[in-house]
């Protein structure tokens, strides 16, 4: 990741990044910044000019960090409107060729000013002082998303690209030269693809990743997406990772899963607590389940994540967590007898695509981390579908519903300290503002309202 200020001087191995993108048929390379409503925003220039770019940055507006996902700019407190400009640097570690798009590079680019500081709301280097801070508790986290999304034949009326029964061979069949080819596009950018499988609702697969550290996943995810989006017009087909096409059916989602490591290995495995659990990785996820509610501003805030987030859809409604157990927000994955150091991993599930990746795995780490530092304990597990209890058993088992809506999720946002003390004023602000003009805006949507305007957002 690019540091603290724009370089000083041209990087020495930029000529033979240059010369080797040259070779490869590269004559354009995108820089891509994430906004706070999950806008996959870019810059891109032509071949010859990265090196000036790498030096001094390209333009953009710093209006984007209040633009509403429908393209509508607010004003907060500190950010917002049409003054000032920004320098976007490309991180040159994460440049490469991309294979479902021939004669283009990609890279992740990080935020500066036009003095050459870092600008305070870069949500990139917000991920980054997280594992940063994540470091100085002697701890590692590693990271990444599982990524949901529909393939649709039609663009106008949403048809599915194939049906058949969820999971099953038939749709496979149906997807499989395109899932050859979105894998072989992923190998050859550098990604290890770890599963890819049709899913529940018509239409729709999965695919995961291999973890690696916080920023990286969110770098991943933001290449994965991408990646797939121009394989499915390879195909004729359009992808959305909207989290809801049909209202009253499944949704897509973006789970975040995380494993967290100290000195002596995964503090998810191997320890003296429940399941398996050291008591710094039980405090880490005891943090992470006390902001939940927050978090899903955060990873599910956009109106129509709530269309997705239903009891009994698999979707992580409660804020509860037990050992695989689909229902639960919070679901601890332990592995297979004998994997556990490799394999133990807590998975978040309320999570969606409109979130950005790298507010995301930040906003995770800071909650995670608070719990470290407060020696929390988590409640009781659950186990089941707390929908079919009557809602008197759950009040006493202090089973709680996250956020059903944009503006109740603003307002658990607004009122966290830890993840207002994490991102600092100015970025904490800027979310907040979207987030709740989001809400405004769209109170009055139906639901089928909301799904025509995020259908081709994300």
């Amino acid at each position: 990741m690019t540091g603290d200020r724009i370089p000083a001087a041209e990087p020495p191995e930029l000529p033979d990044v240059v010369a080797r993108l040259r070779t490869e048929g590269v004559e354009l390379v995108e820089m891509s910044f994430v906004d706070n409503a999950g806008t996959v925003r870019v810059k891109a220039v032509p071949l010859e000019r990265l090196a000036a770019v790498v030096r001094y940055g390209v333009g953009a507006s710093p209006c984007f960090e209040t633009f509403c996902f429908d393209d509508v700019m607010v004003r907060g407190r500190h950010l917002g409107g049409p003054d000032g400009d920004l320098r976007l640097v490309p991180d040159l570690s994460r440049l490469v060729p991309l294979a479902a798009q021939p004669g283009w590079a990609w890279a992740p680019a990080d935020k500066f000013v036009q003095e050459g500081t870092r600008f305070v709301a870069c949500q990139r280097a917000f991920a980054a002082r997280q594992v940063d801070a994540a470091a100085r508790q002697g701890l590692r986290v590693q990271a990444a998303f599982e990524h949901e999304w529909i393939l649709c034949a039609d663009a106008d009326d949403v048809v599915p690209a194939f049906t058949g029964p969820a999971y099953g061979q038939a749709r496979l069949e149906a997807v499989a030269d395109h899932g050859r080819d979105l894998v072989a596009a992923l190998h050859a950018q550098g990604l290890a693809v770890q599963q890819f499988h049709p899913e529940y609702a018509s239409g729709q697969v999965e695919l995961s990743v291999a973890p690696r550290d916080p920023v990286g996943a969110a770098d991943d995810a933001v290449l994965v997406r991408h990646t797939a989006r121009r394989a499915a017009r390879e195909h004729g087909w359009r992808a959305s990772f909207a989290p809801s096409l049909d209202p009253d059916g499944a949704g897509s989602g973006a789970h975040l899963h995380v494993s967290v490591h100290g000195p002596d290995g995964n503090l998810f495995a191997d320890g003296p607590g429940r399941h398996g659990l050291h008591l710094a990785g039980e405090a880490f996820l005891a943090g992470v389940l006390r902001e939940l509610p927050a978090l899903q501003a955060v990873g599910a805030g956009n109106p129509a994540s709530f269309l997705r987030l239903q009891p009994s859809r698999w979707a992580g409604v409660w804020q509860v967590w037990g050992r695989e157990t689909r229902e639960a927000a919070l679901r601890l994955i332990t592995g297979t007898t004998g994997t556990g150091q490799w394999a133990a991993n807590a998975e978040i599930k309320c999570f969606d695509a409109t979130a950005n990746p790298y507010l995301l795995v930040g906003a995770v780490l800071a909650a995670g981390l608070a719990g470290v530092r407060e020696e929390l304990r988590l409640p009781g597990e659950i186990t089941g579908d707390p929908a079919l209890l009557p809602e008197s058993d759950r009040d006493r088992a202090g089973i709680r519903r996250l956020p059903t809506g944009p503006a109740e999720a603003a307002g658990q946002f607004a009122e966290s300290a830890v993840l207002a003390e994490a991102m600092g004023p100015e970025l904490h602000d800027a979310v907040l503002t979207v987030r709740r003009a989001e809400a405004e805006r769209f109170a009055g949507a139906t639901p089928e309202e909301l799904v025509a305007l995020t259908r081709w957002r994300y």
